[in-house]
C-alpha cells in the first residue's frame, strides 16, 4: 500500500466526484483544482498504483485513450459522447445479447459501447 498523499487523495476524489470514467488528462485537470502543482507523471504513476491496488479499473474503448473508473461496480457498459468525448456508465446489461450467439458457442465476456450525444451536448 502506498502512503497517503494529497495528490492521491485529490485523484481519488476526482473519480468520486466525476462519477464516470476519466482519462489521465481529465483526472489531472480535476485533481489540479485541489493540488495546483500535481504533475502528469504523478497522475500516471498513481493511476497504475490504483489499478494494482484494485481501487480503479481500466476502461479500454476501441481507438481511444485508456480511461479509468472506480473499481467494484457491478457489470455495466459505457456511452461515449461524440460531441464532448466524455464517457459515461450505462447501468445493467440485457440478457438478449446472448440470444444471437451461434449454437454450440459459449460466451464468457462481452463489452458494449453506445455512441451518441450526452444530455449536455444533445
Amino acid at each position: 500500500m502506498e502512503r497517503q498523499t494529497r495528490q492521491r487523495d485529490a485523484l481519488l476524489e476526482a473519480f468520486t466526484l466525476a462519477g464516470r470514467p476519466l482519462t489521465a488528462q481529465e483526472a489531472h485537470q480535476l485533481a489540479s483544482k485541489t493540488v495546483r502543482r500535481i504533475g502528469i507523471g504523478t497522475v500516471y504513476r498513481n493511476l497504475r498504483t490504483f489499478v494494482d491496488e484494485a481501487l480503479l479499473t481500466p476502461v479500454d474503448l476501441p481507438g481511444e485513450a485508456l480511461r479509468y473508473e472506480l473499481a467494484g461496480k457491478d457489470h455495466h457498459h459505457h456511452f461515449q459522447c461524440r460531441e464532448c468525448d466524455r464517457v459515461f456508465d450505462v447501468a445493467g446489461c440485457s440478457s438478449a445479447l446472448h440470444k444471437g450467439v451461434p449454437k454450440g458457442f459459449r460466451v464468457d465476456a462481452h463489452e458494449v459501447v453506445l455512441y451518441g450525444a450526452c444530455a449536455r451536448c444533445a
